[in-house]
């Protein structure tokens, strides 16, 4: 052996014990000098080849070094825990949380059977090929969903069923003696119940028949189970909600505050059912005005634990379909018992606030309360009391009106952010079929309810968020929403500057108040719903949460859910804290809530993407129709493989496929929102408008496909 590999080799053995000895010292921070006296080496020269091995180690990034010649060592994690992300060729990238910079590559050989969403544990390889390190499943911790629904296939001999999900790429083999009735054609919801390790596919049952594929019941229904929501509530919980008594005991009377002789009205959509909200009115001997925000009081109602509570708090939220509500309350509850209907007593949680003429709060109060509606008023009422000023309690609605602007414009004042979004609604038939496409106008009517419900949900959240501090803050249900990432933000600022629009980004108050402008400009031009999506999906998501945070969208210190108990959990469990602390009780465990929170925002998400789901449905019914028409649309998506594309006239959005577009071969440009013509540099940007033909309609897949009209 030469002195070189000698030395190489003394080096090697040197190393490793280096690494040892941080190994052996949990992870503490060591400088060469603190390294050599644990080694026991004492040369000069031996001490000057271990600060050089530290060196050497942490350009390998086997230690990295936290200050100047202290060394601490990198765990290497060989293992992890993440969630499947997969693509459609049956590969996955396995999402993890900030373990690794890029997501894990794994191969379709290497899944394990992992399905799209699944929690799993994952080999990492030591080394990779490109900049995603590679791995393989070696363990399915937890199954995202094993219910799917879509269509049978019968044969003789067996049964397959094909799975509506795009993301689920295998069919699911059904034993003859599990089809539960289903016939050829038929969709239904089907439930994995094995899946061998030698099988390809999974075998399964079929839970339930939905119907004949196309009818509007069973395409409805299928979204819901798809999502994960019951299409009925359990006999017991109808039983329980049943069994509790219509009557309102004088006792019960005796320990609310009695608002039945203020004047109080409701004012709701034209065909609401559920009415969970109301406002009272009056004028005070100072002159300032008393304004009630009246809350069904479903925790009344309801008692923890009961049957009734743990449906509620599974369900999460009612869902709203293009055609239907799924109330997450039996009707009983939702439609009676809680509904603040005109002429009847209810019972209520109430938020009252003395308002002075500057619609600055001088008092407020918080307590259980019964009302008794005087009018049920529909917003397109209230709309016209409010732009002719004449009608029943005209007085009264015009300075609640008054009352709401000043509080509006000092909301936008402290930074909120005003996102009018159009909503899309449609006309159906007796059938449910879509005959028409029209847009939902937010006016006076509504933003007045809105802004005393955020009211009522600011100071309810500010109230128990100022009664502790530190360790000795009071557990309580916030709405969170934290400011959006500078990153995206700036991609949003560099798109709208193409419009010639300008965001400045210098800080929270900067950011809205140019965002605002931007949504007053493009009030009505073509590529308002493009800016305004865009800017939405900048912003992050909000959430359910136990932890003190602001909601940045509304510029709001503290918020909270208070105003909806009979469609939303969160705003039960709001409930039922405050009344535990004006009570006097002490904080309850912040863990415990944690995890409903956490339910309670997963469910919202699940809701959110059913009615989208169901838009889309809807969308793709009503252009079925229509395949081989023209329309001028405007572009509201770019991928890899098309682009998306909604059309001006009926906001309905289809997809034109990059293969399909004959005059030259097109790429996309993420970084410019954009697609790019190789040889003839043609570009179609994101807000560019264009004209489309409706090629085809996949009802099935809730898809629209476009051509696109080229010049």
């Amino acid at each position: 052996m030469s002195k070189k590999e000698q030395n190489n080799s003394i080096k090697q053995v040197l190393t490793q014990l280096v690494l040892n000895v941080f190994e052996q010292n949990g992870n503490q921070a060591l400088n060469y000098k603190q390294v050599s006296a644990k080694l026991n080496i004492l040369e000069p020269e031996s001490k000057a080849v271990i600060l050089e091995i530290l060196k050497d180690e942490a350009f390998k990034q086997t230690l990295k070094e936290i200050s100047p010649g202290k060394f601490q060592l990198i765990e290497l994690k060989t293992f992890i825990e993440g969630r499947v992300d997969l693509t459609n060729d049956g590969s996955a990238f396995i999402v993890t949380e900030d373990e690794f910079e890029n997501d894990i590559f794994v191969a379709p050989r290497k899944l394990r059977n992992a399905l799209h969403g699944d929690r799993v544990k994952v080999y990492v390889y030591a080394k990779s090929k490109g900049k995603h390190k590679e791995g393989e499943v070696i363990e399915i911790i937890k199954r995202a969903k094993m219910e799917f629904t879509g269509i049978v296939k019968l044969s003789d001999r067996f049964a397959f069923f094909v799975p509506d999900d795009r993301k689920m790429l295998h069919d699911i083999f059904i034993p003859l003696n599990d089809l539960n009735g289903a016939k050829n054609g038929e969709k239904a919801l089907a439930e994995i119940t094995d899946w061998p390790a030698e099988a390809k596919n999974p075998v399964g049952r079929i839970k339930s028949v939905l119907g004949k594929q196309g009818e509007n019941d069973t395409e409805m229904n299928a979204i819901l189970a798809e999502y994960g929501f019951p299409l009925s509530f359990p006999a017991e919980v109808e039983h329980e909600a049943n069994e509790i008594s219509e009557t309102i005991s004088h006792e019960e009377i005796a320990k609310r505050r009695d608002f039945r002789d203020v004047l109080t009205f409701t004012i709701d959509p034209f065909d609401a059912k559920d009415f969970d909200d109301a406002i009272s009115f009056k004028t005070l001997d100072n002159g300032h005005y008393e304004v009630g925000v009246h809350i069904a009081d479903v925790s009344h109602y309801i008692i923890p634990d009961s049957a009734l509570d743990k449906e509620a708090f599974e369900r999460g939220t009612s869902v709203y379909l293009v055609d239907r509500v799924i109330p997450m309350l039996p009707e009983r509850l939702s439609n009676g018992l809680c509904s603040l209907r005109p002429k009847e007593d209810k019972l209520c949680f109430s938020a009252v606030f003395e308002l002075d003429e500057k619609a600055n709060v001088i008092e407020e109060w918080f307590g259980k309360t019964i009302i008794h509606s005087d009018r049920r008023f529909s917003y397109e009422e209230v709309q016209e009391i409010i732009e002719n000023e004449d009608g029943e309690f005209v007085k009264e609605i015009l300075l609640l009106n008054n009352l709401a602007y000043k509080l509006r414009e000092r909301k936008f004042k402290n930074g909120a952010i005003s996102f009018e979004t159009k909503e899309v609604k449609f006309k159906l038939d007796e059938h449910g079929k879509p005959v028409g496409v029209y847009v939902k106008e937010r006016k006076d009517a509504h933003k007045l309810i809105e802004d005393y419900m955020l009211l009522a949900n600011r100071k309810v959240a500010e109230l128990i968020a100022k009664k502790g501090k530190g360790k000795h803050k009071y557990t309580f249900v916030y709405r969170s929403h934290d400011s959006p990432k500078p990153e995206t933000l700036l991609g949003f600022a560099q798109f709208a500057a193409r419009f010639g629009y300008k965001i400045n980004t210098k800080s929270d108050k900067e950011i809205a108040r140019s965002l605002n402008h931007l949504m007053e400009d493009v009030e009505g031009k073509k590529e308002q719903n493009v800016l305004t999506q865009l800017a939405i999906r900048s912003m992050a998501k909000a959430v359910y949460t136990t932890k003190k945070s602001s909601h940045y969208g509304l510029a709001f210190d503290f918020y909270t859910h208070f105003t909806s108990p009979i469609r939303r959990y969160p705003d039960v469990m709001v409930h039922r804290l405050l009344q535990h602390y004006l009570n006097g009780g002490n904080s309850v465990n912040a863990e415990h809530y944690e995890v409903l929170c956490l339910h309670s925002s997963q469910m919202e998400k699940k809701a959110a993407d059913a009615e989208r789901s169901s838009i889309k449905y809807k969308q793709a019914e009503y252009l079925k129709d229509q395949v081989g028409n023209i329309f001028n649309g405007i572009i509201s998506g770019v991928t890899e493989w098309g682009m998306y594309v909604e059309i001006i006239e009926n906001k309905c959005e289809g997809m034109i496929r990059l293969r399909d577009i004959s005059d030259d071969f097109y790429t996309l440009d993420e970084k410019n929102y954009a697609i790019i013509g190789q040889r003839k540099k043609k570009t179609y940007r994101l807000g560019d408008e264009v004209k489309i033909k409706v090629k085809q309609v996949d009802l099935t897949k809730k898809q629209i496909d476009f051509s696109l009209v080229l010049d």
